[in-house]
């Protein structure tokens, strides 16, 4: 029983504060007034009778009732039931009242004289009880103020002592009549079940008033511990709806704050950070605006406010949706009847009190649904004393499948769910509704499931249970209370509530207490039974029999391939072990697995041998891999008896377990996991501790799985509790102690289970383990075995092993900190004895310390292991001279972001990974290996690149197989467009790693160019690094001794006077050369002793050994070739030549890195060279390259000026000078230099007027060209020269002027055209004026500077060969490759080099200065040249273009290629290579008109930086003379078979082999080359994207030779299966070019091999090719107008001469051209069709077009055609081409778009055809015929009958001819 009231409290306003601002409350009287000893008083009771603050009021209000609630210190909750009425204050000063409210102040001053208005105060009557009776309490407190207003002859004293003496049974459904004096009678029933909420109507008012979606994210935000703050302008609905929430939470309980209704005074308890449900008047709303994480319900308003910072997990999906139907069906069933025509006119829904019922049935279902099964997952640790229980959170996840479900995730870890373990968990007590529920309905529930009837009428099943717990006795209501008058609190006269005499009431209730105590005690016996746990989860979440079926299948390869490891077939096993390793994805074949290999362990051992073993131990790795640190499906737990159970012997006496092999996971440092394993352990044990021992049953070990004949543990317990109050005392205690030991020998096998799987087998690396319980797996060093036997890495050389080391070693110190922690944690929950636990930790770390010596040995032994065969390590093929450095590593290479290779999109074999070593040698880096995977593992792979190339190595950390662990690896990237990943296999030592990369350092970047390969080639590695070796040659070395010491006697004498510049760096860097040779360092001044330069040329006999072998260099026969003067004139001074050969820079002191022998004008002495030179930078002043043979103009190229020299060669003269008009002097000196250029061309004396570029364009137009055009810009769609030049140059792209082009175009349009044009660069030439006078002109241009192109040239390697593939689209390949800006920049070279052709085609000279001289000024000279001369498109014009232009003239190949230690911080600048990529774009265009192939570009790429040749190396010839590099001596070079010079090697190769030559090779001559430079029409160099796997980069030619043949054979050999003539060549694999050979490489090859086995001396290939051509003319010749033969290189072949655009036909021998390309027609765009991304359609497109194609149209007309299948016929203009050999059809006459093409060689016949629906109907049908191809049929309709016939006629003929 108990009291229905604790306390009767009267709080009244409180009088004497009544000025002081807020009003407040107080207690006038208490009953009774000492507290009770179980139930104190509890504090601040008048806040809670006015929550918004007391105050007066000026007219009374009707009395008011709620009931507040409050909670206790022990989680008691009080309730709180306030009657409120309202008395008038008697105003004893009449002035001073009316600062209490609000109202009262306007009335006084709206009526000052009058009589003051009436204040009334509140006054509350209050009950406290800790039972929820809310009527009991209405009615009661309402009859205490019925007596009170009324003035009933009835004791208020008497009637509350009645009220507060009154008692109640607590539960158990009893009907108690209750009567308080006054003639009253109230009924009161108690729930038959106390544990079920009480509800009355609340739950189905909150769904009134926030609807279904708004309760259901109140319920999720209650269940997930957000704060939830209801609104509302009622305090009754405030507690209504915290109530209705609770009961809704129902079993669960709520356990943070909970205040219905809070008062004013308490607001800031909303921003506690605990979650809680709290209500607050609305008038407060404004202060809850702030709130940024409260979920806000306004109940009056029915809206849920989430604030956007908090997220709300939802219930998971399907249940959201389940229960939301089972909602609407509750509270609107005529939602499902709206849309019938005639509805059912009795659906209507409960009463209110009904739907409350039903919907709190519709959420136990949902908890029933959420957590069915739970009882599976309780471990029951402790029975006696009493129960201790965990709930394996992890298990009940994994089982359900919810493990990533937010909701229930968090739900499982909250405090409400916690408290639901604890409380019914127990296996013994009594249970309610919802055990029921979740025990015996989850089944119906899964099989209702869909059904709405069904699920309704279960749901109005439960409600009818939970409202008779209610209300058991419906009918029985006979309440009897006096209710006041109407309207009696508007008297006038009521006198105040009277003050009660305490004594009476008192004495009333200790008579009522003494009378209790003499009572017997009422004791309710409870119906504890067994709490039954229902079906396990298994049996109810049955997976879909599709999935089924898939893995069973998975589930017998599994258990196949571990019989084979134990059968030891271990051929087998391997090959189905990828398959299995595949199949450990699922869990079933985990879970299998686990099964499997329990069966192979006897007595707790299973030892295998060690190839077993490594597959045991592989399987287990990859079953754990995908493991969370949770193990929510039992993998690890089933697992972890097994590691400890397998094992090997390494030695006698020393055995190694699979633990040490698998320890790398990240569940082994999650505690949760090791708890949820101890519980699971001792709840096994203690429950054989209780069965007997007769039923003990060994195979059921696992109480966990499946169903139970043997009884669970959870049933035992409830069994043991049952018994425990029948047993004796020592049973009890015997029991106790047993429970007890048995936990304490669980936590010490424990303590010993974790040191295995902890402690990692190399104690002594010190290894990082995670520092918490859960770290990330990465940083965690690699203790783990695959495919070597060896249990660990084969670690460092210096692995010291010992005790000591390993006691101070942190590894063991973490190791015994997680263990306590654990021991502690799991000792003290499940009651261990406080000496226990004390002895567990003194012998934690005896434990750990006995385990690392164990390990020691086992890790010793492990070392020393053989590994497993792992593939043969193939040795790389190596050059003559070329030496291993360090032999092969094994390494695995790695997929990069390049697919081909991995198998990726496009299919074909996944050659990488592969399994091989990396070689480091004097020359490459060579990686050599096979496929990892094993269905091309007999297939080699070569991956290679020159260490010279090396731009970047960083260090990686990679999985180098499926079922490994992270290894460290490197990525070497190289400027080859190559990339190297790998990963070092787990037997190579770090420090070999690290050997690795050092000797790889020390070789990419040597001290001096001396040890670079190309010198080094042939010595012993050892010598290489030594600075001098002996030379062969000794007059060779004083030959360039003297030349240097020459050089340095010029330079010696200087003028210390003052300096004008500080020599560059550049200087400086050759001169550390020369410390080298142990001679004094020298420095180059400004000023030379004039003596050693006079202006004589007679040459000193000593000198001329210098000059003979200066003028064998390249240059010098060049010049010769053109005319630019023989050193004979120059000796002799003839006056004729306008250009001389100047020795002055003889001995290299003008400029280091120009030539010896230079073209000068005739008129210029070598003095005034001299001091020229030095208003160029790097003193590279303006020299003659070249010189057009017709126009006689001349290129010249220059470095860029100085500022003095700009300022004295343009601006004004009177600038203040330095010296004695030093400046004035140098400017007029540089003047007459440019005017002597100017001077020597033919045509300067008449430019006179006449002589415009308008007047010259014809003259010029009418000479051989090729056009293409120059810009991109549209503004200029013609290219006809009669814009003046000047103009051209100014538009905007290439040379951007001013930004309204103004100025610069007005100074471009004089009216006389240039001599010479000055190319400079823009940022130099700010402010200069053009000079109407002068005769040259200067043309300001931006150019990128060498920064921009390493950093152009980077981002195009990581866009063609990208690192890892991508997944974001952002950073695809055409995007990556746009971003480089690499083509952007060939476009502006090509563009000025086109610009440059043009202006000498027309007569100027040029000269181009732009930065150093060395760079951009190379590639734009050498382009003009190769574009303005044919003689360079050949093989031996293209060396000397780049000996004369690139090596001569001093292009910085050592500093841009950084080869020595000194360029490594400036890094690899690819300007060469950039040139032959514009050279490879122009050869695109124009494929007949270069002798060499692309292969020789391609091969030109690799070799000038792969420092095989010494060609390419240093910076200047100065330099190669320094280093007696250019002169060698006939004799030498024959010694040896290495070739020291690119040249030779690739004459040699050229005279084996066709590799070089390009079939197409037909020039014209005098062919002038415009190609278009438009970034459209550029083309990604397959230089950069494309490798060969097979035998690896193909440009060192004698490692690739002779590979294929053999291996063809081989396979012949052994393959007795049909042979088939069939050949796959795979993408990036084979080299298709030798695999599969173009025809004429392939009849040379059979010629020369059929030569070769008929004994002959065969020809040479050249002579061969020559031969046919020779003989193919004459043919031509014979046959006259006939159609020519068709090889390929006959001139009366029509053929591509520019392959995109433009077609030429000739016919027959003598053939003029017929599409002329004067400047009339031509006068075209760039003719690049919609498809090359130029502009479409546009008149001159159009023109275009018909040009080029006219010629091909061999016959055209209109036909009707019929669509494909289902489409209609269509008229459409169709073109026969017999040149093409093809039918073309357009959309009509005037369109340029072609629609489609029929290739007439896929023809197969032609045949009369029948209309067909849709057919054009005035058409005679004779006049359809169909085209039959082999892919398709296609219908036809001429205009008639004799079109159709024509057409029939025509193309049989077109078919006949071919």
């Amino acid at each position: 029983m108990a009291r229905l009231a604790d306390y009767f409290v009267l709080v009244g306003y409180e009088m004497d504060k009544r000025g002081s601002g807020d009003g407040q409350g107080q207690i006038l009287q208490r009953f009774p007034e000492k507290d009770w000893e179980d139930n104190p008083f509890p504090q601040g009771i008048e806040l809670f009778c006015q929550p918004s603050g007391w105050q007066l009021f000026t007219e009374r209000n009707p009395p008011t009732f709620f009931i507040a609630v409050l909670t206790d210190i022990n989680s008691e909750r009080h309730y709180c039931a306030c009657f409120t009425f309202w008395e008038a204050v008697e105003s004893a000063q009449p002035q001073n009242h009316s600062r209490n409210g609000e109202g009262e102040e306007e009335e006084e001053e709206s009526s000052s004289p009058v009589q003051p208005a009436q204040l009334f105060a509140p006054k509350s009557l209050v009950l406290v009880s800790r039972l929820d009776h809310a009527e009991v309490f209405r009615n009661s407190l309402g009859l205490i103020y019925t007596i009170y207003v009324d003035g009933l002859s009835v004791s208020l004293e008497n009637v509350i002592g009645n009220l507060l003496t009154c008692t109640i049974p607590i539960t158990g459904g009893a009907q108690r009549t209750i009567s308080l004096g006054a003639g009253d009678r109230q009924v009161i029933q108690t729930p038959i079940n106390d544990s079920l909420p009480v509800s009355s109507c609340s739950v189905a008012l909150l769904f009134r008033q926030l609807g279904i979606t708004n309760v259901l994210y109140l319920f999720c935000a209650a269940l997930t511990e957000h704060k939830i703050l209801f609104l509302s302008s009622s305090y009754q609905r405030l507690t209504d709806a915290c109530r209705a929430l609770l009961a809704l939470m129902f079993p669960l309980k709520y356990s943070f704050t909970y205040v219905p209704i809070l008062p004013a005074q308490l607001l800031e308890v909303l921003s506690t950070p605990t979650p809680f449900i709290i209500g607050v008047h609305s008038i407060f709303q404004s202060e809850t605006q702030e709130l940024l994480d409260v979920v806000i319900a306004d109940l009056d308003g029915g809206t849920v406010n989430v604030p956007e910072c908090v997220h709300i997990s939802l219930l998971p999906e399907p249940l959201l949706q389940q229960t939301r139907e089972a909602l609407s069906m509750v509270l609107d069933p005529e939602l499902e009847v709206a849309d019938l025509a005639f509805p059912p006119s009795t659906v209507s829904a409960s009463s209110l009190k009904m739907q409350d019922k039903e919907i709190r049935a519709v959420f136990l279902r949902l908890f029933a649904q959420l957590l069915q099964g739970y009882r599976w997952c309780l471990h029951i640790i402790r029975i006696h004393p009493e129960p201790v229980i965990r709930f394996h959170k992890a298990a009940f996840l994994g089982q359900r499948g919810l493990t990533e479900d937010d909701f229930l995730t968090k739900v499982l870890e909250g405090m409400a769910f916690a408290g639901f373990v604890t409380e019914r968990g127990a296996p013994y007590r009594s249970i309610d509704l919802f055990d029921e529920l979740v025990a015996y309905e989850v089944k119906r529930m899964r099989a209702e499931e869909g059904n709405k009837q069904k699920i309704l009428r279960h749901i109005k099943e439960l409600a009818e249970k939970l409202y008779k717990n209610e209300n058991p006795y419906p009918a029985v209501t006979m309440h009897k209370v006096q209710k006041p008058t109407e309207g009696c609190h508007l008297r006038l006269h009521q006198k105040p509530f009277p003050r009660l005499d305490e004594g009476t009431v008192q004495w009333i209730i200790d008579q009522a207490t003494a009378k209790l105590q003499t009572a017997p005690p009422a004791v309710k016996a409870e119906k504890k039974c067994m709490v039954p746990s229902g079906p396990p989860i298994a049996a109810i979440m049955e997976r879909n029999g599709n999935a089924l079926a898939n893995s069973a299948r998975r589930l017998e390869v599994v258990r196949n391939c571990i019989s084979y490891v134990f059968e030891n077939k271990m051929l087998e096993a391997k090959k189905l072990f990828p398959a299995v390793l595949r199949a450990m994805k699922g869990r079933a074949a985990r879970h299998c697995l686990t099964q499997e290999l329990n069966l192979h362990v006897q007595q707790n051992r299973a030892v295998l041998d060690h190839q077993q073993f490594d597959f045991v131990v592989r399987m287990m790795n990859c079953c754990l891999q995908d493991c969370t640190a949770m193990d929510e499906h039992g993998i690890a737990a089933a697992l972890l008896p097994l590691v400890t159970a397998f094992c090997r012997k390494l030695s006698p006496g020393i055995t190694q377990f699979a633990y040490s092999c698998v320890q790398e996971h990240v569940v082994w440092t999650n505690i949760q996991f090791w708890e949820a394993m101890f519980y699971c352990d001792v709840q096994n044990h203690i429950r054989a501790l209780y069965l007997d021992n007769n039923e003990e049953n060994h195979t059921d070990e696992e109480s966990k799985e499946g169903p139970q004949e043997v009884k669970s543990a959870l049933e035992i317990a409830s069994e043991q509790l049952r018994l425990w109050p029948t047993m004796s005392r020592e049973k009890q205690q015997e029991l106790i102690q047993k429970e007890e030991s048995t936990v304490f020998s669980q936590a010490i096998h424990y303590a010993n289970r974790m040191s295995y799987l902890l402690l990692p087998l190399d104690t002594s690396k010190n290894r990082l383990l995670r520092s918490s319980g859960l770290g990330d797996v990465e940083s965690v060093s690699n203790s783990f075995v695959t495919n070597s036997i060896a249990g660990s890495v084969a670690e460092s050389y210096d692995t010291e092993s010992g005790f000591e080391d390993a006691e101070s070693s942190d590894v063991a110190n973490y190791v015994v900190r997680f263990i306590n922690r654990f021991v502690d944690k799991v000792c003290t929950e499940s009651g261990v004895t406080n000496e226990h636990l004390k002895g567990l930790h003194v012998m934690i770390p005896d434990i750990v310390q006995m385990h690392i010596e164990t390990l020691d040995a086992v890790h010793r032994e492990s070392k020393r292991l053989p590994p497993i065969q792992k593939p043969k390590l193939l040795r790389p093929n190596l050059l003559v001279g070329e030496e291993c450095v360090m032999e092969g590593l094994r390494v695995y290479l790695m997929p990069d972001g390049r697919e081909e290779a991995a198998g990726g999109n496009i299919g074909g074999p996944p050659l990488l990974p592969a399994e091989g070593a990396i070689f480091l040698t004097t020359y490459r880096i060579i990686f050599k290996g096979t496929p990892t995977d094993p269905l091309v593992g007999e297939q080699v792979v070569i991956r290679s690149f020159p260490i010279a190339s090396l731009t970047k190595e960083k260090k990686i950390n990679i999985q180098a197989q499926v079922d490994q662990f992270i290894q460290e690896g490197l990525q070497l990237r190289s400027c080859t467009f190559q990339l190297l990943k790998i990963a070092f296999d787990e037997e190579v030592a770090s420090e070999s790693a690290e050997v690795f990369r050092k000797h790889l350092h020390k070789l990419r970047y040597p001290q001096h160019v001396r040890g670079t390969f190309a010198f080094t080639v042939g010595q012993s590695p050892k010598q290489a690094m030594q600075p001098k070796a002996k030379e062969k040659n000794p007059s060779l070395r004083t030959l360039s001794k003297n030349l240097v010491k020459n050089a340095k006697k010029t330079i010696g004498r200087q003028y210390v006077t003052r300096k004008k510049y500080t020599p560059p760096a550049w200087e400086q860097r050759s001169s550390q050369h020369f410390s080298e040779d142990n001679e004094d360092e020298i420095s180059v001044s400004e000023e030379m002793d004039r003596s050693t330069l006079t202006s004589t040329t007679t040459i000193k006999p000593s000198d001329k050994m210098t000059i003979n072998h200066l003028v064998e260099r390249a240059c010098c026969r060049d010049y010769q070739r053109m005319g630019l003067g023989t050193l004979s004139s120059s000796l002799t001074r003839s006056k004729n030549e306008p250009f001389r050969i100047s020795t002055v820079n003889r001995m290299y002191a003008i400029c280091r890195s120009y030539p010896g022998l230079l073209i000068v004008p005739q008129s210029i002495q070598d003095n005034t060279i001299q001091r020229i030179s030095r208003c160029y930078r790097q003193n590279r002043f303006p020299v003659v390259c070249w010189r057009n043979s017709r126009t006689k103009a001349v290129l010249l190229r220059s470095g860029g000026l100085h500022g003095k020299g700009v300022v004295g060669l343009f601006k004004s003269q009177n600038a203040p000078s330095a010296g004695p008009s030093q400046t004035d002097s140098t400017s007029l000196e540089q003047e007459k230099y440019l005017q002597a250029v100017i001077n020597s061309m033919p045509h300067y004396a008449d430019a006179s007027g006449r002589n415009t570029l308008s007047g010259f364009t014809s003259a010029h137009m009418s000479s051989s060209g090729k056009w293409g055009s120059i810009r991109a810009s549209g503004r200029m769609s013609s290219y006809a020269l009669n814009v003046e030049i000047g103009s051209r140059l100014a538009g905007k792209d290439l040379l951007s002027a001013q930004h309204n082009g103004a100025p610069s175009e007005a100074s471009f349009l004089r009216q006389h055209r240039a001599s010479l044009y000055i190319i400079g660069d823009k940022s130099q030439l700010k402010g200069v004026k053009p000079d109407p006078l002068q005769h040259w002109e200067v043309v300001p241009i931006e150019v990128f500077d060498v920064r921009q192109v390493k950093a152009s040239f980077k981002k195009l390697m990581k866009a063609c060969v990208p690192g890892c593939p991508s997944t974001d689209p952002s950073v695809a390949y055409l995007r990556s490759l746009e971003e480089s800006e690499w083509l952007s920049q060939i476009h502006k070279i090509l563009q000025i080099s086109v610009l440059v052709v043009e202006l000498l085609d027309t007569g100027s000279s040029v000269l181009v200065s732009l930065e150093d001289g060395w760079d951009i000024t190379t590639q734009v000279v050498s382009l003009v040249q190769l574009l303005s001369d044919p003689y360079y498109r050949t093989m031996e014009g293209f060396r000397l273009l780049v000996e004369k232009e690139w090596l001569s003239f001093g292009h910085r190949f050592s500093h841009r290629g950084a080869q020595t230690l000194a360029g490594q911080s400036s890094g690899f600048a690819p300007i060469f290579l950039q040139f032959l990529d514009c050279v490879h774009q122009i050869h695109l265009q124009f494929p007949m008109e270069f002798e060499f192939s692309q292969y020789y570009l391609k091969f030109l790429s690799y070799h000038y930086i792969s420092n095989r040749f010494r060609t390419f190396l240093l910076d200047s010839d100065y330099e190669r003379i320094e280093l007696g590099l250019l002169y060698e001596e006939k004799g030498e070079r024959k010694s040896q078979q290495v070739y020291k010079s690119i040249w030779d090697y690739i004459d040699r190769l050229n005279k084996k082999a066709p590799i070089f030559f390009n079939y197409m090779y037909a020039p014209e001559d005098g062919e002038v080359l415009r190609p278009y430079s438009n970034i459209s029409n550029l083309k990604v160099w397959d230089y950069y994207t494309e490798e060969t796997l097979s035998e690896g980069p193909s440009y060192d030619w004698e490692l690739v030779q002779g590979q294929p043949e053999h291996m063809e054979e081989a396979d012949r050999q052994d393959t007795s299966a049909p042979q088939t003539k069939r050949k796959i060549i795979w993408p990036c694999y084979d080299n298709r070019s030798r695999v599969e050979p173009d025809a004429i490489s392939k009849l040379l090859e059979e010629l020369h091999n059929l030569e070769m086995e008929l004994g002959q001396v065969p020809e040479r290939w050249k002579d061969t090719w020559d031969k046919v051509k020779a003989s193919q003319r004459t043919e031509a010749r014979q046959e006259g107008s006939r159609t020519p033969s068709s090889l390929l290189m006959s001139s009366g072949l029509s053929h591509h001469r520019r392959s995109l655009g433009v077609y030429l036909q000739e016919s027959g021998v003598g053939s003029t051209l017929n599409l002329s390309l004067d400047s009339d027609t031509s006068s075209t765009s760039t003719p690049s069709s919609g498809k090359q991304g130029g502009r479409k359609s546009t008149s001159t497109l159009y023109s275009q077009f018909q040009m080029s194609e006219s010629e091909n149209r061999s016959y055209e007309g209109s036909l009707y055609k019929k669509g494909a299948f289902m489409k209609p016929w269509k008229p459409r203009w169709f073109v026969l081409d017999k040149t093409k050999h093809q039918l073309r059809y357009y959309d009509s006459r005037m369109d340029t778009e072609c629609k489609g093409v029929i290739d007439l060689a896929e023809v197969e016949s032609i045949t009369p055809g029948t209309p067909t629906m849709g057919a054009p109907k005035t058409v005679d049908e004779k006049a359809f015929f169909d085209l039959k191809t082999t892919k398709r049929v296609y219908n036809f309709c001429a205009q008639d009958v004799q079109l159709a016939q024509q057409w029939i006629d025509r193309i049989q003929s077109c078919l006949s001819d071919a």
